[in-house]
């Protein structure tokens, strides 16, 4: 019989031969979350011979992640900014990236916002963080695809929040009733372009919603849209955030100026390239 740190340590093995980046990580997650067990608990089983029915619990999770599936869609959780998303097929994964935004908007935010709208809100994850963050907060996200949106209802519910974030079916401004403002306007839409999808790592390509990733106009006709609209639901001192593509930010500073911006301002991602664009009207 096999031991738990056999099991790993094969897992491990099986992982690095398919490239899948941290083979141990992944292994360790993948075992405890079969087993029930998080990682502290598990490294005090790892002598613990596996019985014949966990074995048949651990193999076809194994499975899956050889052939890229993403780990979090697996398990089906992920944490962001300190909540528990249930993530599937339905929604992209929340990226580190985007929680960088999250917490440079809270850090930088003098103001509490009273109004925020989280543009192709997905998972949920940006307007459920910031209303967590945020408590006397009137949300509104929208979404276009019923099924993200399904998701975002569900985590919203999960989170304890589904009374404070009010969630509608839109394409980005369409659904939103012509008087309203927002004092923040955040949104992580699609900005790649086809070409940087297909040389994306299989679990992005292979797995993730294609039409959350791919845009238009290498990558900018979705952001371009947005900055054409936001004027006309943004408060007067009100802030747009966008996640962007690291090569955009000098046609989305033109952009912006064209769609009525006074300042612009772009912010480094983790990797210290330019991922965050803040725009403001005065």
């Amino acid at each position: 019989m096999l031991t738990v740190l056999e099991v790993i340590k094969k897992t491990t093995d099986f992982f690095a031969a398919r490239g899948i980046e941290s083979p141990r990580l992944n292994a360790e997650l993948l075992v405890g979350h079969a087993l029930g067990l998080k990682r502290m608990q598990l490294y005090l089983q790892f002598e613990r011979p596996l019985t014949a029915a966990e074995l048949e619990v651990v193999r076809p999770l194994v499975r899956r992640r050889g052939q890229r599936e993403p780990i979090q869609y697996i398990i089906g959780e992920t944490e962001f900014c300190g909540l528990k998303l249930k993530v599937d097929r339905r929604a992209l994964i929340p990226r580190p990236e985007t929680e960088r935004l999250v917490e440079l908007l809270t850090t930088r935010l003098v103001a509490p916002p009273a109004t925020i709208l989280d543009l192709g809100t997905g998972s949920g994850a940006i307007a459920l963080a910031l209303a967590s963050h945020y408590p006397a907060a009137q949300v509104t996200a929208v979404e276009l695809s019923d099924e993200a949106l399904a998701l975002a209802r569900e985590n919203a519910m999960a989170c304890g929040l589904d009374g404070r974030v009010s969630l509608l079916k839109s394409g980005w401004f369409a659904a939103l009733p012509p008087g309203a403002r927002f004092d923040l306007i955040v949104a992580n839409p699609p900005y790649l372009s086809a070409d940087e999808v297909a040389q994306a790592a299989p679990e992005v390509r292979a797995h993730e919603p294609a039409p959350a990733l791919v845009a238009a106009e290498e990558g900018l006709a979705d952001l371009r849209e947005i900055l054409a609209g936001a004027p006309r639901f943004l408060a007067p001192s009100g802030w747009l955030a966008l996640e962007t593509g690291i090569a955009q930010h000098a046609e989305l500073a033109r952009l912006a100026a064209a769609a009525g911006f006074k300042r612009t301002e772009s912010l480094p991602d983790l990797t210290g390239r330019d991922r965050f664009l803040l725009a403001w009207l005065e």
